[in-house]
């Protein structure tokens, strides 16, 4: 079975993380001509405190 992972900062709404897991299988399916019940996919949100982008905390990067 293909597992799809991805990992971002936090998602707002449970419309999101549907819309995204519909799209990624989707895309996935019509790439790769499996079918999408064979899809796994695994949405890993971090908090912006766990990222570091140039020595520094994401949350402070975004803050400026």
């Amino acid at each position: 079975m293909p597992f799809i992972k991805i990992e971002a900062g936090k998602i707002n709404t449970t419309e999101q993380k549907e819309k995204l897991i519909f799209g990624l299988t989707k895309v996935a399916s019509e790439v790769l001509n499996l079918p999408e019940d064979k899809f796994i996919v695994l949405l890993k949100e971090n908090e912006l405190d766990n990222w570091g982008v140039g020595g520094e905390m994401l949350s402070k990067v975004l803050r400026k």
